[in-house]
């Protein structure tokens, strides 16, 4: 329920805590701003972490343990490109490791020739990729993936389960996506959040996808709460925020609620026994 105050409020468990993340620096970030025309080059399709961003995941890394974040995530959604990945798994992932725990390692050795160690799964959150939270669809190379099969040998322990197809067939190389139509997309990708019984979920994803789809929201907002949802990510950026189920589209129980009662007893409260009294309640 809002107030006039501006104050929201809600059941909590009609919310849920989502942590969301831009990709690290990437080699089409350096190359795009050296030039815009290199967006289009096929040498960036895919592109993969510069030793910079992996430097900005490490550091996010030590932020999101230090705050006791990496304790409270349940889920990692990521983008099923190579830098969100490569971020996602640098940041919440296990500890790096070249003596063969054994565990599925979230990313094997080297992976995108990044001379990284591989990173364990063991005592991270599990993660999923969903297509619905890519960047800008098509005409740039570096946001076509690619086949499912190479990104498996990449990120064993990553769940590929809810993408449909090996190959990219929702990159099209003459038609790039609309600013309303990824924002479209995002809202897609919300209400499909409300499908997964988790509460606090960290998703890895991508500066466009974000600002065209956080700008949707926060219209019934005082301005500088608005600017605080919808300016551009920097590389590496965490942001916080909750978001509640207003249409009732989840259907998750509280977990902290208590019904009351418990034996049962009479309770008729002060006030309403008043109302009584004055004739305001009409029995049933």
């Amino acid at each position: 329920m809002d107030t006039a105050a501006g104050q929201s409020l809600y059941p909590l468990h009609r919310s849920k805590t989502i942590h969301l993340v831009r990709h690290a620096q990437g080699f089409h970030n350096v190359e795009g701003d050296k030039n815009y025309e290199a967006y289009l080059s096929y040498d960036l399709l895919d592109a993969s972490l510069t030793s910079l961003g992996w430097k900005q995941a490490d550091n996010l890394r030590e932020h999101v343990k230090r705050s006791g974040l990496s304790k409270r995530i349940e889920l990692v959604i990521v983008s099923p490109l190579l830098r969100t990945m490569e971020t996602a798994v640098g940041v919440f992932g296990g500890e790096a490791s070249s003596d063969g725990i054994n565990s599925t390692p979230l990313m094997n050795e080297n992976v995108g020739d990044s001379g990284r160690l591989a990173i364990s799964s063991l005592n991270s959150p599990p993660f999923i990729a969903v297509e619905l939270c890519r960047e800008h669809l098509g005409v740039h190379p570096c946001d076509k993936r690619r086949s499912i099969n190479e990104y498996r040998n990449m990120f064993p322990a990553i769940d590929f389960s809810l993408i449909e197809s090996d190959e990219d067939i929702l990159w099209k190389p003459d038609i790039r996506e609309k600013n309303e139509e990824v924002a479209a997309r995002g809202l897609k990708f919300f209400e499909w959040l409300w499908t997964r019984k988790e509460k606090e979920i960290a998703v890895v994803t991508h500066s466009g996808f974000l600002f065209h789809t956080l700008s949707a929201f926060g219209n019934d907002c005082h301005p500088t709460v608005k600017n605080e949802i919808c300016t551009h990510f920097a590389n590496c950026e965490l942001r916080s925020v909750v978001i509640i189920d207003k249409g009732k589209i989840g259907s998750d129980e509280s977990s902290t609620n208590f019904p009351g009662k418990i034996p049962d007893g009479l309770d008729l409260p002060s006030d309403v026994a008043d109302e009584k009294l004055s004739g305001n309640v009409i029995e049933k």
